[in-house]
């Protein structure tokens, strides 16, 4: 049975931090620091996904505009184009996705609307998971 994001979300939790577009980057940068997370959400009004913002984005807009950047609403330098997946994702493809895209964080949409976010540790973790079981069941074959 392959192991799919519903899988994964329903162990680690649902809840992703979410930010209004017109948060300063000084203030997420904040808000990232506290939670001690690489990644949020930027939302709309309407809950829906407007963009992600992450760790790489601050180091980029930092290099390219300097510190004066960081009065700036996190909108003028978020990721627009956001990859996304469902909870029917299986993990195998959604680390093709990862990898192909180069990046660690993918928000979860059903219907539409947020429905958590998954990093590449939640990903890690789940496949040394999915391994060990398997060796488990390699283990109790041989010895039955």
């Amino acid at each position: 049975m392959a192991i799919v994001v519903k899988n994964m979300l329903d162990a680690k939790g649902r809840d992703v931090v979410t930010v209004s577009p017109d948060k300063s980057l000084l203030q997420v940068a904040e808000i990232l620091h506290e939670r001690k997370i690489g990644a949020l959400v930027v939302t709309g009004v309407d809950g829906r996904i407007a963009g992600i913002f992450t760790e790489r984005d601050m180091v980029r807009a930092l290099a390219e505009k300097g510190a004066a950047i960081l009065d700036q609403p996190v909108s003028s330098v978020m990721t627009v184009n956001v990859q996304t997946c469902r909870e029917e994702t299986t993990v195998n493809a959604l680390m093709e996705m990862m990898s192909s895209g180069r990046f660690r964080h993918v928000p979860v949409e059903d219907g539409g609307r947020l429905a958590g976010i998954i990093s590449i540790g939640d990903v890690v973790k789940s496949r040394i998971r999915e391994v060990e079981m398997e060796a488990e069941e390699i283990k109790a074959y041989i010895a039955g």
